[in-house]
């Protein structure tokens, strides 16, 4: 399989284990993964994973150094990144999970920082975009700012897990729908089992 360059910023919405889930498996295929992380998500991570995020450039690398693929964190203020050029190529992006004010500012064409930004390019040069939006219930603010959204191209995979391929942890229910923001992407993977008919 040849790697490809693919975007992942997370915001401070709860679902930290999609994203996870969708970092490790694209690292697991070989693949490049840019990560910006907002504020908001540190804590986050730090109050659904107790984890460490004291030293943020290494939090993560340490944990997936095992596997093939690259990672480069990049600091939510990095406004000079790579990603937040169009000239730099890149595969598609994910916003997982993303918050409600992130989604706001990318209808309005807003870009405060590194995660709008390069949401920002992948919209004016028609990469792909996935937006995982967690939040629940959902406004009439909300639905208007993802159908503005869903209108120019990007894609809204909400998460809401399915059942028919009958899940048995709360791993198998991320796992859906980290395999379901893959497919936006068109990146392969068996991260859960498809349907298939009636048996």
């Amino acid at each position: 399989m040849n790697a490809k360059r693919f975007v992942v910023g997370m915001t401070g919405a709860s679902g930290a284990p999609y994203a996870l889930c969708l970092l490790e498996e694209l690292l697991r295929q070989g693949h490049e993964v840019h990560l910006v992380v907002t504020e908001a998500a540190w804590r986050v991570l730090k109050e659904e994973h107790d984890w460490d995020v004291s030293v943020r450039e290494t939090v993560f690398r340490d944990r997936w150094r095992h596997l093939p693929g690259r990672l480069i964190h990049h600091p939510i203020k990095d406004i000079g990144a790579s990603i937040a050029s169009g000239s730099y190529p890149v595969d598609g992006m994910a916003v997982i999970p993303c918050s409600m004010g992130t989604l706001a500012k990318l209808a309005a064409g807003l870009s405060t920082n590194l995660l709008e930004r390069a949401a920002d390019v992948m919209i004016k040069e028609g990469r792909p975009l996935v937006l995982v939006p967690r939040e629940t219930p959902l406004s009439p603010v909300h639905l208007e700012n993802m159908l503005r959204l869903s209108r120019i191209g990007v894609k809204i995979v909400p998460a809401m897990p399915a059942f028919y391929h009958r899940p048995e942890t709360l791993d198998d229910i991320v796992r859906f729908v980290a395999g379901k923001v893959l497919d936006q992407m068109s990146v392969p993977h068996q991260l859960y089992r498809r349907w298939e008919g009636r048996r």
